[in-house]
């Protein structure tokens, strides 16, 4: 089946997202909009992802939970998983490797953990948007380890993707597809960085705020209309789109 999808949202628990990004709100703004299929990614953390879930459902979406996690050199990684209770293990693990420094909300944002119904149920007190202790070459493999698949985030981006933050992508860093913008040059890409010639892809908005949400534009095909068969979909690289002209 083709589904139209969008892979990385963020909620009100990203400093940078709107405080009117709730699950819910998204959740209704993705299915009025007519996506099939979306991720909840916040920054470095996968704790609005179980909330997030129940409003796919009520909202009769497929949810993907997931996170942009930043390496240690400051690159956005995007990772999707199989199930809740995956992410929420490996939202554990960054959290060990996130600084311990405090969210300054009038000056970053606000970090609301929201329950199901969309009340807030805490304030994250640590600043998401800190870079933390794990390696861009670790992340791969890592996010396979808890049952995910990772793509490089918006490697178009003159900033926090891999290749404006390394200068490069290497074939050594194990990723198998990559993300851009919805506004990428992909010929631009295909010239200046032979490595990701050929490559599988996915289109996706990043969005902070429910008016930055777009009609969909981008498709995915897949086996079935689950978080486990996005995973393999992207891990076995059967991706339709492609870094070629």
């Amino acid at each position: 089946m083709r589904v139209a999808y969008d892979l990385h949202l963020h909620s009100c628990l990203s400093p940078c997202g709107s405080d009117d990004m709730t699950p819910a709100n998204i959740a209704a703004m993705a299915a009025l909009a007519g996506y099939s299929l979306i991720a909840l990614t916040d920054h470095n953390t996968t704790r609005n992802c179980r909330a997030a879930a129940a409003a796919a459902e009520e909202n009769g979406l497929a949810f993907v939970p997931g996170m942009e996690l930043t390496t240690a050199e400051e690159a956005h990684i995007l990772c999707l998983f199989r199930s809740v209770e995956a992410a929420e293990e490996f939202g554990k693990y960054v959290y060990e490797r996130l600084p311990d420094v405090k969210n300054r909300p009038e000056f970053f944002g606000n970090q609301y953990i929201m329950n199901e119904l969309d009340e807030v149920t805490g304030e994250e007190p640590r600043l998401l948007l800190s870079a933390t202790g794990i390696g861009t070459y670790d992340a791969a493999a890592l996010v396979r380890e808890f049952d995910g698949v990772a793509l490089p985030a918006h490697i178009d981006r003159d900033s926090f993707s891999i290749i404006s933050n390394l200068g490069f992508y290497d074939e050594r860093m194990g990723f198998g597809a990559v993300e851009l913008s919805r506004t990428a040059n992909v010929r631009e890409l295909y010239e200046l960085h032979s490595q990701l010639r050929g490559m599988g892809c996915i289109f996706n908005s990043d969005a902070h705020s429910l008016e930055a949400m777009p009609d969909p534009e981008h498709t995915l095909e897949l086996e079935e209309l689950s978080a486990a068969a996005v995973v393999d979909a992207i891990a076995a690289g059967r991706l339709s789109e492609r870094i070629e002209i």
